[in-house]
């Protein structure tokens, strides 16, 4: 069968909102993350073939297929052509899976998959919030079928919470751990393959380049996290154990075996097994758990074979539910920090989490890899990568 191979991966440091970030236009940041995979590789811009790109907001700036527009303030010749996808938070991840699924099929044989999102300027949302006269996406026979729903990620995670019996005290804990594993990774170095510096203009008109994750708590304390009033009366979910609004951009470089073969590229790792699936949309979060069964029942493995696994900590509820139900070890998730500390550029997530995932692998000596991620109305991605 026809391989897939990540020969580059590369992110921005995670901007905080309204933070060092917020004023770097979308498509650059694109573009820096393109620059950066190609630059990588040394293989010349034109013979890149396509460019997919997440992005979950497609409104003002990131518009108009970000895509294209990131790879016309990056290196990349107009030749190259871009289309930009919603899977809403597993974007970019599902970009993995079509650029994969390009070179396997042989009609292409280098393709930049990432996303991009500037929840600054863009805010979460904004697609429906800001148009709010053209209508509502739930209104139409969406309505009948599930009479009273919302379809809120917040009662979502809620929901995961109860069902998969996550206690408010695991949550907190997840939390405090996330940002202690996220601190120590980024003083370790561990972070420094994947982030690239991004150029910034600070309050005083001084320059800087942004290259640590802002969200990150280095003084956590288990304490304050505890004492964080739930967002709904005798809930489990608040600000401290729910991902972190960010600014952020990232891409992975997909090759072909013939691309490796032709240019002389050292693949990272390979894309072994991938899947995705639709779940119900009123428990919103719970993808990444049928999805993980499919993926590994798909490559004949079983959690038990995979040495780390990334699973996006949108909401601390969901990695938690996901491991109890798949019967995964808390010591292999996660384990340079997610989300709560490190933040979730919606669109950019799933390229910036592979990429954590393949250098921890690698520093580690490790050799199967897991990203899942929960998506908007029940959907999820699943890959399982192997280190080579």
């Amino acid at each position: 069968m026809a391989e897939a191979y990540i020969v580059a991966a590369v992110r921005t440091a995670g901007g905080k909102k309204n933070g060092r970030l917020s004023k770097v236009h979308p498509a650059d940041m694109g573009g820096r993350v393109i620059d950066a995979v190609v630059g990588r590789i040394g293989v010349a811009p034109e013979k890149v073939d396509d460019v997919i790109f997440g992005c979950v907001s497609q409104i003002g700036p990131q518009t108009f297929n970000v895509a294209r527009t990131s790879i016309l303030s990056s290196c990349l010749p107009e030749s190259v052509p871009g289309v930009t996808i919603d899977r809403q938070c597993g974007s970019s991840q599902q970009a993995i899976h079509f650029a994969a699924q390009a070179v396997m099929s042989g009609t292409q044989d280098l393709v930049i998959a990432g996303g991009v999102e500037s929840m600054s300027q863009v805010p979460i949302g904004a697609p429906v919030t800001a148009v709010k006269e053209m209508g509502n996406p739930f209104t139409g026979e969406i309505s009948k079928r599930y009479p009273g729903e919302n379809f809120s990620q917040f009662i979502g995670a809620e929901r995961m919470a109860e069902k998969y019996g996550v206690s408010k005290a695991e949550l907190d804990q997840f939390a405090y751990d996330s940002h202690k594993r996220g601190a120590a990774a980024t003083e370790a170095g561990r972070f420094n393959e994947e982030i690239i510096p991004v150029p910034i203009t600070l309050e005083d008109g001084s320059s800087d380049e942004h290259i640590v994750d802002e969200g990150i708590r280095w003084e956590a304390e288990l304490d304050a996290i505890k004492a964080l009033q739930p967002l709904q009366e005798g809930g489990h979910i608040s600000a401290a154990n729910a991902s972190q609004i960010t600014d952020g951009a990232s891409a992975v470089m997909i090759a072909s075996e013939k691309a490796v073969k032709e240019y002389g590229l050292t693949p990272l790792a390979r894309i072994h097994a991938m899947a995705v699936v639709g779940s119900d949309p009123t428990m919103v979060l719970e993808g990444p758990i049928p999805a993980t069964e499919k993926v590994l029942k798909q490559a004949g493995m079983t959690i038990g074979d995979i040495d780390l696994y990334e699973v996006n900590e949108a909401f601390g509820s969901v990695p938690l539910a996901w491991m109890k139900a798949v019967g995964a070890d808390y010591e292999k998730l996660n384990v340079n920090g997610g989300a709560q500390a490190l933040g979730h550029p919606l669109g950019a997530t799933g390229t910036k989490l592979m990429g954590t995932l393949v250098y921890e692998l690698k520093r580690r000596g490790g050799k199967y890899g897991l990203l899942a991620i929960c998506e908007g109305l029940g959907t999820a991605n699943a890959t399982i990568i192997e280190i080579l």
